[in-house]
């Protein structure tokens, strides 16, 4: 590859890692804004079977009464680790934007003394 490409490549590799950080940002917070839904989602079905379960006679709570309150446990159950699943990769997802964000600064220095250094070599064998 030739010299005069380098910046280039080095300018395409910065758009990249660029906007896959915009979009891991995106990720993140969708990723966010269902986990808020999700957590809701759980909160309110705690509240119904709670409902429910003062609501009806304990002698109604046979049968298929019983089996649909216990689904609601389960389900709230799993809600609940679906929620804290969530977190643990909005978790990773924050931390992978922070690795950009610095591999970006990290470009960002190293493009500046590339040209820095491209101009005192200009300086030193083509001025003269």
């Amino acid at each position: 590859m030739s010299p005069q490409l380098q910046p280039i490549a080095f300018a395409s590799t910065a758009t990249s890692t660029t906007s896959t950080t915009t979009l891991l940002g995106r990720a993140l917070d969708q990723n966010e804004a269902v986990k808020d839904t999700v957590e809701q989602s759980a909160d309110e079905l705690l509240v119904i079977n709670a409902v429910l379960k003062q609501a009806l006679p304990e002698h109604v709570q046979t049968g298929e009464v019983a089996r649909a309150l216990q689904k609601t446990d389960e389900l709230e159950s799993r809600i609940q680790e679906s929620v804290e699943d969530l977190a643990q990769v909005n978790q990773v997802l924050a931390q992978e934007i922070c690795k950009h964000v610095d591999l970006e600064r990290e470009l960002a220095a190293t493009k500046a003394a590339l040209a820095q250094a491209k101009g005192q070599f200009k300086g030193r064998f083509f001025m003269k």
